[in-house]
């Protein structure tokens, strides 16, 4: 079983005149298994921390181990067979189908010349049924809404077959009927889950832990019960809210407090 452990991450942006912004010691954990949200303001972090989390960006300092390894000695091959990625922007699709798309989560399980197989096909197939867009494999992706492009990209990382998935705002395009859908999906796949999530009652109702990330700086984790407070929403958000329990489920509901 995998896990992620990010320990004292330092980051700072290369142009730091224009965009002045930095990690400083912030650290997580992702058991295996486990689906985290990672919340805070626009502008707070989260995308960055995320981007160390896959190896795309190098931290200047601290560790990020996947399965106790550090991912900075591993190949890049090694890291794709074993954690998939869901971003917020749509992949230039250079006028291919969407099964071609969601095929294209194979690749690293594969040789330079290897053609598709038989379970490759089958597992296109499994992901396309899984995120609800199957009859769409023979469409061109680039004429798909934002939400079918969304739950495409999803659908080649579960194509993928990875160990961890991260999802930087992973509901940002669908409407809410298919927000739920989406994280139910998540949910049920039973694997490691590093999501930053934009809506805090959704971070709420899927997650089983939550860090709240701030300025660069982890300033709270715990479970939603924990961390979603009226004094961290305060002091970390800059709003006002009412927080009880929803009347159907054991978790947090938040109702924003808006002055006239």
């Amino acid at each position: 079983m995998t896990s992620l452990t990010l320990t004292r991450i330092n980051w700072a942006s290369a142009n730091h005149s224009q965009h002045p912004f930095q990690l400083r010691d912030a650290g997580l954990h992702v058991a295996a298994g486990e689906f985290v949200g990672l919340i805070g303001p626009n502008g707070s972090g989260k995308t960055s921390l995320l981007r160390c989390a896959y190896r795309f960006t190098q931290p200047e300092r601290g560790d990020v181990l996947l399965a106790h390894r550090n991912l900075w000695k591993q190949g890049a091959k090694w890291c794709a067979q074993r954690i998939a990625v869901v971003l917020q922007e749509f992949p230039d699709a250079f006028g291919l189908r969407v099964d071609e798309v969601v095929a294209m989560g194979r690749t690293p399980h594969k040789g330079l010349f290897d053609s598709d197989t038989l379970e490759d096909r089958q597992l296109v197939q499994q992901a396309l049924v899984s995120v609800g867009m199957q009859g769409f494999e023979a469409h061109a992706f680039a004429t798909l809404s934002g939400g079918e492009k969304q739950r495409v990209i999803l659908a080649r990382a579960l194509a993928q077959q990875p160990q961890l998935l991260i999802l930087d705002e992973p509901t940002n395009h669908l409407d809410p009927r298919y927000q739920l859908e989406l994280l139910r999906l998540v949910k049920r796949l039973g694997i490691g889950t590093l999501a930053s999530i934009h809506d805090l009652n959704l971070a709420a109702a899927f997650c089983d832990r939550l860090y709240v990330i701030d300025h660069g700086r982890i300033v709270a984790s715990g479970t939603p019960h924990q961390v979603l407070t009226t004094e961290l929403l305060r002091d970390v958000f800059g709003v006002e809210a009412l927080i009880d329990t929803h009347p159907l489920a054991d978790y947090p509901r938040i109702t924003w407090i808006t002055q006239p």
